[in-house]
């Protein structure tokens, strides 16, 4: 796989039958989708807060002789509280019009009885994960567009005999994926050679995003960089991409890089290192395949 390719999509599915699972997870794994199985609600619970799904297929129904489809239901209500874009599709043997409607009204996106069809099946796991990835991109896209982007400044216009050596290294180093810092002094424009070095580079289809580091307090410093979840906080009324998230593919432009203080510093060490960073108040990891640029009017030697 090519360090830009989307990553295969991952679905959970929860059934309290050992055949239906491996039916399941032998069916969906076909198309190429990546597989974990759960036999009970609880554990349901566990493995979303451990791990980032597209999807979760879940059966209604998890104690011998049960038919109200209650435990399901009320998993669902779990479910969206925990992650409400995470689209749900429910499953049961005993399907009637008001569970349906009580399912679809707790937030199920469609609703499989069994047995199933596995074309129908499949059609569903698709649809809804088309949309799913429609609505999150959507939701990605409000929040750069409330992110001061680098995009749409200035182009480098350059023809002095000075300037000929940074369109040389510009040309020369920009098509690879090195990080890369710029240093100079304020004005000598830091911010439009990072934009060059973007716009050759393989990543030039993909996000640019600019953060000032020496202009991010204590107190947001890693909910801005890494993004947060619902209720981290008492302002944190919904989740939150973090700039590394919101680059995933693309470049980082971590602008006066000089002006971190060292407490700070620290907390990015490891995102640097492995590309790796958890959102606050969330114990999932998260990665981001980004690209670096830095730039600072600091000595940093000093």
């Amino acid at each position: 796989m090519a360090a830009n390719d989307p990553a295969p999509h991952r679905i959970l599915v929860a059934d309290d039958q050992a055949d239906v699972l491996e039916a399941l997870r032998l069916l969906l794994k076909g198309e190429g989708y990546l597989i974990d199985t759960v036999k009970s609600p609880a554990a349901v619970i566990k493995a979303i807060e451990a791990r980032d799904f597209s999807l979760a297929l879940i059966d209604l129904n998890y104690t011998r002789d049960t038919t109200s489809g209650q435990e399901g239901l009320d998993l669902l209500a779990k479910l969206q509280a925990a992650d409400p874009t995470l689209p749900v599709v429910v499953m049961t043997a005993w399907a009637s019009v008001e569970i349906a409607v009580e399912a679809m009204r707790r937030g199920a996106k469609d609703f499989v009885t069994k047995p199933w069809d596995n074309p129908r099946l499949l059609s569903i796991v698709k649809n809804q994960l088309e949309l799913a990835g429609a609505v999150r991109a959507y939701r990605r896209l409000e929040q750069e567009n409330q992110i001061l982007r680098g995009k749409g400044g200035p182009n480098l216009i350059a023809q002095s005999a000075a300037m000929r050596p940074v369109l040389e290294i510009i040309s020369r180093v920009g098509p690879s994926d090195a990080n890369i810092l710029i240093t100079g002094e304020n004005g000598t424009g830091k911010g439009v050679v990072a934009q060059a070095l973007h716009a050759v580079s393989v990543r030039a289809g993909k996000a640019f995003i600019s953060v000032n580091m020496g202009g991010l307090p204590e107190g947001v410093f890693e909910s801005e960089l890494f993004g947060h979840v619902r209720g981290a906080f008492t302002d944190a009324k919904s989740d939150r991409a973090g700039r590394f998230e919101l680059a995933d593919g693309g470049t980082l432009f971590m602008d006066e890089i000089g002006n971190i203080p060292m407490s700070q510093q620290a907390k990015i060490l490891r995102t640097l290192e492995t590309g790796e960073f958890d959102r606050v108040g969330s114990s999932r990891t998260y990665r981001a395949n980004v690209r670096l640029i830095s730039a600072t009017n600091s000595d940093l030697p000093a």
